[in-house]
C-alpha cells in the first residue's frame, strides 16, 4: 500500500468543509430538526477519498436518528443510505472508538460515548457529479462539523460505483420457540441440553436467513458491520453464534459456493470472541455492551467472561485483499443462531461496489423503528429463555 506513494500522483486535490467562511471559529454548519443539509455538491469527474465529520446533538440516539445519503451522477435514488453511526462502523445508535482501515470512530476509550470524530477511507469515484446530504431527524438542531476531501481526475472506465445499505430485522423470526426449550432445559441434568437440541436444526435452503445485501449487477462486495441485540439465548447459553454466512451468487442455487461455518468464524474469530472488544484493520468488535446485574449495559470491558454475551455488540469483517465478485448478482445472508434458531434483533451495514444502476435499496425505517431497544427491556428478553 505504502510502496507507491512516492509516484506522481494525477488531479488536483479538493474540499468542500465546514469552515468558517468569515475567518472566524464558527467552522460547522447547523442542521435545524427535520432539515436536510447537503455537505458535498461537487460537479464533474473524480474520488472522493476521505470522509470526516463529528455531530454535537441534545437527542440520545443521534447516530440512528441522523442519515447519510450519497448519489453519484444525478441518480434519483441514493447509493448510499444508512444512519450516521452504523455507515461509520457502531449500531445501537451510540459511539465507541475503534480504527479499522476504512472506517474508524475516535472517541472515550473504554466507556459508550454519545460523541465521536468519524472517519471513512472507501474511496467513492463518479463521472459528472456527487451529492452528500445529511438528514436531521432528531427533535432538536444539531452541530456538524465536516470535511469531504476528494481528486479532480478522469476515472478508469471500468470503475464501479460505491454502494452502503443499512437494513434492520427485529426480531429475527426464530425456528425455535426458546421459551419451551427453557423449561425442558431447566428439568434435564444436563447443562448442553438445550443448545445440543438446537443443533439438530438443519437449514438446507438459506430461505430464513438474515439478508445483508441483495444486489443486482456487476460489482463486488468489500465488506460489512453487523450488530446484534442479544434478546433470546439459548437456555443456559448465551452464545447468539453459530449463524453460517451465506454468499448467493449469481442467482446460484443452495448451497451457495461461498457457505461459511459461524457467525464468529466470518467475522475471522474462534470459539466465541474471546478477547471481548478488539480493533483490526479487517475484522474487530467495535461495540462490546454486555448486561451487567442492575441491567446496565453500557459499560465495556477489554474481556469477556464465559458465556456473557448478552446485550449489545457490533462486529465487523472487510474483505480488502479479498472482495467477492458478481456479475449478475450478490446476495448475502447469515443465519441468526445456527438453524435460524434465535429471534434477536439484527442490523448491518453492507458495503461494496457496482455498475449502475444498482437494485433499489429497503425503504429507510422511520426514527421509532430505528432506535435500540432500552437496556432494561434487553436485559428482561434476555433473561426469559436464558
Amino acid at each position: 500500500m505504502m510502496n507507491s506513494l512516492y509516484l506522481r500522483k494525477e488531479g488536483l486535490s479538493r474540499r468542500q468543509s465546514s469552515w468558517d467562511q468569515t475567518g472566524g471559529n464558527r467552522d460547522f454548519i447547523v442542521i435545524e430538526a427535520g432539515q436536510t443539509a447537503a455537505i458535498a455538491e461537487i460537479e464533474g469527474s473524480g474520488i472522493i477519498q476521505h470522509i470526516w465529520m463529528t455531530i454535537a446533538a441534545q437527542n440520545k440516539y443521534a447516530f440512528r436518528k441522523v442519515l447519510i445519503r450519497m448519489y453519484w451522477d444525478g441518480e434519483d435514488k441514493p447509493s448510499v443510505e444508512s444512519p450516521v453511526g452504523d455507515f461509520f462502523g457502531v449500531g445501537h445508535g451510540v459511539a465507541s472508538h475503534y480504527v479499522s482501515m476504512p472506517l474508524n470512530m475516535i472517541t472515550t476509550k473504554g466507556v459508550i460515548e454519545d460523541k465521536a470524530a468519524m472517519n471513512c477511507f472507501f474511496e467513492m469515484p463518479f463521472r459528472n457529479s456527487a451529492r452528500i446530504e445529511i438528514i436531521n431527524e432528531c427533535e432538536d438542531d444539531i452541530v456538524l462539523y465536516f470535511y469531504v476531501d476528494y481528486v479532480e481526475k478522469q476515472i478508469a472506465e471500468d470503475s464501479f460505483y460505491f454502494h452502503a445499505s443499512w437494513r434492520r430485522e427485529n426480531p429475527t423470526q426464530g425456528t425455535v420457540d426458546l421459551s419451551a426449550l427453557k423449561l425442558e432445559h431447566d428439568n434435564q441434568d444436563k447443562a448442553n441440553y438445550a443448545d445440543q437440541k438446537v443443533y439438530e436444526l438443519k437449514n438446507l435452503t438459506g430461505e430464513d436467513n438474515y439478508v445483508l445485501m441483495d444486489a443486482v449487477g456487476e460489482g463486488h462486495y468489500v465488506g460489512c458491520n453487523l450488530s446484534i441485540d442479544h434478546l433470546n439465548p439459548m437456555p443456559g447459553f448465551s452464545w447468539p453464534g453459530e449463524g453460517d454466512d451465506m454468499f448467493f451468487i449469481d442467482g446460484e442455487p443452495w448451497p451457495p459456493r461461498l457457505h461459511g461455518t459461524g457467525t464468529e468464524d466470518y467475522f475471522c474469530a474462534a470459539w466465541g470472541y474471546p478477547s471481548g472488544k478488539y480493533d483490526s484493520p479487517y475484522h474487530g468488535i467495535s461495540l462490546y455492551a454486555p448486561i451487567r446485574g442492575n441491567g446496565d449495559a453500557w459499560r465495556e470491558s477489554n474481556t469477556i467472561l464465559f458465556n456473557d454475551y448478552s446485550g449489545k455488540i457490533t462486529q465487523y469483517r472487510f474483505h480488502i485483499v479479498d472482495p467477492v465478485i458478481f456479475r449478475e448478482s450478490l446476495r448475502f445472508s447469515i443465519e441468526h443462531g445456527h438453524g435460524n434458531s434465535q429471534s434477536n434483533d439484527y442490523s448491518s451495514v453492507a458495503y461494496w461496489y457496482q455498475r449502475e444502476p444498482h437494485k433499489a435499496f429497503p425503504e429507510m425505517l422511520p426514527v421509532t423503528l430505528r432506535l435500540p431497544i432500552p437496556e432494561k427491556d434487553s436485559a428482561k428478553q434476555f433473561y426469559r429463555t436464558f
